[in-house]
């Protein structure tokens, strides 16, 4: 069975924008967390955490070897490692959610840049859900939000192996841009005027969704929005890299066939 780790497959309503596995793809195998969720609802690193958990708990009882697939580092941190004791207050999170419609995210993001660099320099900038909850703490705690993030780790019942496909950097651009095209061919436009109406939603405030509610609303035009999406996505791309490299443990993989890759994952998990 296979659980996702992309904070955005979760959702029925995304679907060409988050490039989720076709039924055909799925092969008739069990996946967790793929149109689990609607668009409406919350889903955090921790009510993420602790549903993943309940499925593994129940899982590993029939299955052996679980695998966990997809790009939400802090998603795969909070099932792996468990999650930091963070102060919280709704009263203040509510405050910065309602700065953030009125003033938009900049200033928050330049709050944490000058408070925070480490983390601001991986977070993802387009999701004002993280960007609220880093300064939530930051401000309750006065210490930044990198530090509060380096307790220890929780034990789990099962062992962990990680394993990171490792593109060249140009080649790996070069497939982001191609499957930005792809997207936008098969109706991605389309599914995103769909979604016009939820646009505030924080399930929303992603890369592909973001850019072409600007293009939908005359703020620019349809080639720019593309090629938006693509240097987002690279950025993305490169702040998911600066994040899993600091997993020691974890096996990076030269990128080249399915079945090539798949062998040698299948090869180190055998020989343990």
């Amino acid at each position: 069975m296979i659980l996702s780790a992309d904070s955005r497959q979760f959702y029925r309503e995304l679907s060409i924008g988050t490039a989720k596995p076709t039924i055909e793809e799925q092969q008739g195998i069990q996946h967790y967390f793929i149109d689990s969720h609607s668009i409406t609802e919350d889903v955090t690193a921790s009510t993420y955490a602790k549903e993943a958990l309940n499925i593994l708990d129940t899982e590993f009882k029939n299955h052996e070897t679980i695998i966990m697939v997809g790009g939400s580092g802090m998603f795969i941190d909070a099932v792996c490692n468990g999650l930091d004791d963070i102060p919280a207050s709704i009263e203040l999170r509510n405050e910065l959610t309602d700065f953030v419609k009125q003033n938009g995210i900049d200033p928050l993001l330049d709050e944490l840049n000058e408070k925070d660099s480490a983390f601001y320099a991986i977070v993802d900038k387009k999701n004002p859900v993280r960007i609220i909850r880093a300064i939530e703490a930051i401000r309750l705690s006065n210490m930044t939000f990198s530090e509060m993030r380096k307790n220890q780790k929780t034990t789990r019942p099962f062992e962990i192996m990680r394993f990171i496909i490792d593109h060249e950097r140009e080649k790996l651009y070069e497939r982001i841009n191609l499957r930005v095209d792809i997207m936008i061919e098969n109706g991605l436009i389309s599914e995103v005027k769909s979604l016009l109406p939820h646009k505030n939603l924080s399930s929303l405030k992603t890369v592909g969704y973001s850019e072409l509610f600007r293009f939908i609303e005359g703020e620019i035009d349809l080639q720019e929005a593309i090629e938006l999406i693509k240097q987002n996505s690279r950025r993305y791309a490169k702040r998911q890299l600066t994040w899993f490299r600091k997993h020691d443990d974890a096996t990076w993989i030269p990128f080249s066939t399915v079945d090539q890759m798949t062998n040698e994952i299948i090869k180190k998990i055998t020989t343990i």
